[in-house]
């Protein structure tokens, strides 16, 4: 059994992540940290290093659960969550997903939308956390 998460460094990754670490350590699974580029306006695509991940990791308590880091590999990020999430037989998938107006809610962002569907396993797509929305960089996970 293993739970994958989308994981980019914005209030939405923070917030599935700390998800994706209450629910492998509930569940005694490993973990599979998903991560890939996000845009940071102005200053276009960015990536965390796996050194930035490893630190996320440790904010979020994943102390005692197995972790495999995965990089993107692919240009469509939906398309990279399913691939890992077929490549690991994961059981569940965590995505993050940016706050948004009454209207915008009809519209779920074409990354989250496509894994939402095309996921096999259950997904749990959380908001980002309240005492990082701010703060964090804005990012669909």
């Amino acid at each position: 059994m293993t739970v994958v998460v989308g994981y980019t460094p914005s209030s939405q990754g923070m917030a599935a992540l700390r998800s994706a670490v209450r629910s492998a350590k509930r569940d005694k699974t490993d973990l599979v940290v998903a991560y890939y580029e996000f845009c940071e306006a102005p200053d276009g695509l960015a990536a965390p290093s796996e050194e930035d991940v490893q630190t996320a990791l440790a904010e979020a308590d994943a102390e005692g659960v197995d972790v495999v880091l995965r990089r993107r590999s692919l240009p469509d990020i939906g398309e990279f969550l399913l691939t890992v999430v077929e490549d690991v037989s994961a059981t569940l998938l965590v995505i993050g997903l940016r706050r948004k107006s009454p209207i915008g809610k009809l519209n779920l962002g074409a990354a989250a939308r496509r894994v939402v569907l095309g996921a096999p396993c259950p997904v749990l797509a959380v908001k980002d956390d309240d005492r990082a929305a701010g703060a964090g960089r804005h990012a669909v996970a």
